[in-house]
């Protein structure tokens, strides 16, 4: 199984890298490009995971095509048979991995829901007792479900910076106010109607990160990965105890490796060990299988 760290299209027009996507233009669309980069503190690390962008790309269509009758999205397809010709020489490397989208104007916010306490969100409470200036009920176990799903924005950081959470007024402050209520509302929304479909297939969704733009009329839209392993924490039913940390079908793996080495969440990242790589592709792919009940052929 080839690994794909970095795209070079030279025939596509280059528009931007993230932590995990290569972005080209195409015509008044864009190209966007799940390659296996890895990246956990917001460090990208040096070693891919197999399959980890097939995954990507997989679940978040199948996610935009669920939510759709919520929020309208960017997807237009991920058939590289579809995309425009200039596409057409590197459909080996774009089978799978790929999806051509609408253009949008991103919001500088990430939109974060949260059913379950964990992660930053358990720092925060334990802490203040609150998560991005909401408060929270008294005495919460880690992993405790929440009585109804929070809405936890947080900054849009730079490759190499953390995002930071905020509260509701410092991020309607950046992207106003009636749009931020539509935001939030919209984030809940798809959080719950998704996190309701993983509970029929034995997993549980704790907590999700999502990203809008705004169309060429100013209506919102779903943009980015939606529902993957990257941008959410995937826990299993059976296995699931309050109290503690999960077990997960995420990077959460990674983290808690990286951590487990006194990482320093800076750059240079350490070699991940080759079980290390092994274990989060396995899980990764037992995320989609699950979800979507399909196979995963890579």
């Amino acid at each position: 199984m080839n690994v794909i760290l970095e795209t070079s299209f030279s025939g596509l027009k280059f528009f931007r890298r993230g932590k995990v996507r290569d972005i080209y233009e195409s015509g008044d669309n864009l190209l966007i490009v799940s390659t296996d980069r890895l990246s956990a503190f917001d460090v990208i690390m040096n070693q891919g995971i197999p399959g980890k962008g097939a995954v990507l790309n997989k679940l978040s269509a199948f996610w935009l095509d669920y939510t759709k009758d919520i929020i309208q999205n960017h997807y237009i397809t991920d058939d590289p048979s579809a995309y425009p010709h200039e596409c057409g020489e590197y459909k080996n490397d774009l089978k799978g991995r790929s999806m051509l989208v609408k253009r949008s104007n991103p919001l500088p916010v990430e939109c974060i829901v949260r059913g379950y306490i964990s992660g930053s969100g358990w720092n925060d409470y334990r802490e203040t007792g609150s998560i991005s200036g909401i408060n929270l009920p008294a005495g919460l176990r880690e992993s405790d479900k929440l009585p109804e799903p929070v809405f936890t924005p947080s900054t849009k950081a730079e490759i190499g910076e953390h995002d930071m959470n905020i509260s509701h007024n410092e991020a309607a402050a950046l992207i106003g106010r009636d749009l931020f209520e539509k935001v939030a509302q919209v984030s809940v929304d798809v959080y719950k109607k998704c996190a309701e479909y993983a509970l029929t297939k034995g997993i549980i969704i704790a907590d999700t990160k999502m990203e809008f733009g705004t169309d060429e009329n100013g209506e919102l839209m779903l943009i980015d990965e939606v529902l993957t392993p990257d941008s959410s924490r995937f826990w299993s039913v059976v296995k699931y105890e309050p109290g503690r940390a999960q077990d997960s079908f995420d990077k959460q793996f990674v983290r808690d490796y990286l951590l487990s080495v006194n990482f320093n969440k800076r750059p240079p990242a350490p070699d991940l060990p080759q079980e290390i790589i092994s274990k989060t592709a396995a899980k990764y792919i037992s995320a989609y299988e699950i979800l979507t009940g399909k196979k995963m052929e890579l």
